[in-house]
């Protein structure tokens, strides 16, 4: 692994040796002689080591390391000193250093301190992208199709992957935008770094700025610690941005900003930092008719929509619907531990006819509610929650069914026929975040 390291040494020619030997290594490296200059770097963008000097002339390292730390989280610190003590080194790691490293030392020594490094961002990075994992769905998009228009999808998504270009991903809900934007991640040069979704929605409107830029500490009331926000987070990888159509006119221009100049500030400070992430954004919205309204920005529009791919419905995907069962009849029963032999004709009749108004995501649901729920040895026809095509067994007022069911039926006829999410949450009389919520909790 790359890491991108920062010295700060006030000796030139410890500075130069450092830089030579790691740069040698193939590592992105900074040198810096002042505690002043070592702050604007790590304030300007992302550090993964710094190795920093512990007798300075103006400054004692030791007090820098809280400092340093504060301003970039994950970056490692590696003390060097002429003087180390047990007392020294108990105290730098207490103040948050990594480890030290005794003057004089060998280049060996030097490469072997970033090579444990680069090891321990590797699994940092690999743990962050299996807590990502856990928070999505590993099943709602597969990689394969046998539809010729999704086939086409995917290559055009397979061959903008090694590119930084923005890809906007368009189409009804549930049709897996977001998986395809894992995939799209997955399939780049950015892999190993994190993959962040970003639910416009789902986040208050006052909450928005922060959570996206971050924040210093007492910056607005409720800031009682600094946040660094949902870009930080994500350095060198890819931010998802997804039902982009919602996002607030007052965040488009900061976005565009981004996008534009690769710069942000997080709330509360006057100077900006560098945004190392890559764009992938999502809507089912019509972005053209909100640029029309003025509710979109037209600049931001045409930023975004570099490579726009629409993934088609499943409806129109016919070839898709039974292997994608299949799929996920497999997924349901090694999650399960359940044993089952397939679907039964006429289960299979059912799904092939079934319109899909959920797309993927209500397939995904269907069967693993079948799995869970069917004692068969195979899911039959009475297994799958699926109303016929004409709409016979929907729930009507007065049906003996709960609230619940009668609120999830409802809820999903507002989201098939409501052109966005805003139009849907406008209908149910809710905003936007409420019904971004009952959407997961009822899987919609």
């Amino acid at each position: 692994m790359t890491l991108r390291i920062l010295i700060l040494d006030d000796e030139a020619n410890i500075r130069k040796t450092l830089s030579y030997c790691l740069t040698e290594e193939g590592h992105e490296v900074a040198a810096v002689g002042t505690p002043a200059a070592a702050l604007a770097a790590v304030r300007d963008r992302t550090y993964d080591l710094l190795l920093l000097d512990l007798r300075l002339r103006d400054a004692d390292g030791m007090d820098l390391i809280p400092v340093l730390h504060a301003e970039s989280p994950w970056m490692k610190i590696i003390i060097i000193t002429a003087h180390a003590t047990i007392e020294t080194a108990v105290e730098a790691m207490r103040r948050g250093a990594t480890d030290y490293l005794s003057k004089p030392f060998t280049p060996e020594q030097v490469r072997s301190i970033a090579r444990g490094v680069a090891r321990v961002r590797e699994l940092e990075n690999q743990v962050a992208a299996l807590m990502e994992d856990r928070k999505s769905t590993d099943t709602d998009f597969q990689p394969d199709s046998r539809s010729p228009a999704m086939m086409k999808i995917l290559q055009t998504a397979r061959d903008a992957a090694p590119s930084d270009a923005i890809v906007l991903l368009r189409g009804e809900s549930g049709t897996g935008k977001s998986m395809l934007a894992r995939g799209i991640h997955c399939w780049s040069p950015r892999a190993k770094k994190p993959f962040s979704v970003f639910s416009c929605p789902s986040i208050p409107g006052e909450l928005f700025e922060s959570e996206l830029f971050g924040h210093v500490r007492g910056a607005f009331t409720g800031a009682v610690r600094e946040s660094h926000g949902r870009i930080a987070a994500c350095e060198g990888g890819t931010l998802f941005l997804d039902e982009i159509g919602d996002l607030p006119p007052a965040i488009q221009a900061k976005l565009l900003r981004v996008i534009q100049d690769r710069e942000y500030e997080r709330i509360g400070e006057s100077f900006s930092r560098k945004a190392d992430v890559r764009i992938i954004a999502a809507t089912n919205a019509d972005l053209e008719a909100r640029v029309r309204d003025g509710r979109f920005r037209e600049d931001l529009y045409y930023r975004l929509n570099v490579i726009q791919l629409v993934i088609p419905p499943l409806r129109e995907r016919a070839e898709d619907i039974l292997p994608l069962a299949a799929d996920f009849l497999g997924h349901f029963q090694r999650v399960n531990h359940r044993r089952l032999l397939g679907f039964s004709p006429g289960a299979e009749a059912l799904l092939a006819r079934y319109d899909w108004p959920g797309n993927v995501r209500e397939l995904r649901n269907a069967v693993e509610r079948a799995v869970i729920l069917g004692h068969d040895e195979r899911v039959g026809e009475a297994d799958l929650p699926l109303s016929s095509p004409a709409g016979e067994g929907e729930l009507r007022p007065g049906d003996a069914a709960t609230l619940e069911a009668v609120e999830r039926e409802h809820i999903r006829k507002v989201l098939r026929r409501a052109p966005s999410l805003q139009e849907a949450a406008a209908i149910l009389g809710i905003d936007q975040a409420t019904l971004w919520r009952k959407r997961k909790q009822m899987d919609l």
